[in-house]
């Protein structure tokens, strides 16, 4: 990755707005929508700043200086963000950025996307969060909520997002929500692609609590794996560990 994305809440905060033109309007809109405080070039509050000037090398100059981070619009190089292309479902925001590359790109994707997600998606996650506590009184151990959680989002699951009918089960699945995937799952990568991954092998990696590993296995699939989740590497032919809730061995073909 070359950037880390970032969900940053702006509601009430100050932040720098320079745009003229199509291009500052739009940034004006995106930045009511976030509910951000819109402020002049002299607002020591601020710490971001949007340039939307067709000459803004020398605004960017002045606020870099500053310490403030800028999104200037068409010049990816004077940036310290981009703004993604953002899908918004209620609490459920999906962005998809490009880094700069294309814009026209990100969103392409994101319309895409649109014609796959429901509108219901948004009243899922808000029910999913009034559920916290009913969720914690069925499965008091957190790994045991995420396993569980994972089986009822996944294709095909009690809850899965792509469905429009998932938001109306949600009361129905808190009453007979099975316990998610435990135990060892073990299989061999012959290549360094994560998309000869079958959909299964996939599955596992992303809902492993541990993933180890022989030496030699490539990054890109190891970060299939998510983020939280503890890693172990493994000598050639070692035998696997114990399992701890779901362990996943991937062995060097």
């Amino acid at each position: 990755m070359h950037s880390l994305p970032l969900l940053h809440r702006l509601t009430g905060t100050a932040v720098i707005l320079l745009g003229e033109g199509d291009a500052g309007d739009a940034k004006r809109r995106l930045l009511d929508r976030a509910g951000a405080k819109i402020v002049g070039e002299d607002d020591a509050a601020a710490r971001l700043a949007f340039i939307a000037l067709d000459e803004p090398e020398e605004a960017a100059a002045r606020l870099k200086a500053r310490g403030l981070l800028l999104n200037v619009t068409d010049r990816p190089e004077l940036c310290d963000f981009t703004v993604p292309s953002i899908l918004e479902r209620g609490p459920v925001l999906i962005a998809v950025g490009t880094g700069g590359a294309s814009a026209g790109l990100a969103k392409a994707l994101r319309l895409r996307l649109e014609a796959l997600l429901p509108a219901s998606l948004g009243a899922l996650a808000e029910g999913l969060q009034s559920a916290r506590t009913a969720m914690r009184q069925r499965f008091p151990q957190g790994a045991d909520r995420r396993r569980a959680l994972d089986l009822a989002l996944a294709e095909g699951g009690a809850l899965d997002p792509l469905r429009a009918e998932s938001a109306g089960r949600l009361s129905a699945w808190l009453e007979g929500a099975a316990a998610g995937q435990e135990g060892l799952f073990e299989f061999t990568v012959h290549g360094d692609d994560p998309d000869d991954l079958t959909l299964r092998q996939a599955r596992w990696l992303g809902a492993a609590d541990l993933v180890a590993y022989e030496a030699g296995v490539a990054s890109a699939i190891l970060s299939r794996a998510r983020a939280d989740a503890s890693r172990l590497e493994l000598a050639r032919g070692a035998p696997a560990p114990l399992a701890t809730g779901l362990t996943v061995v991937i062995r060097r073909g």
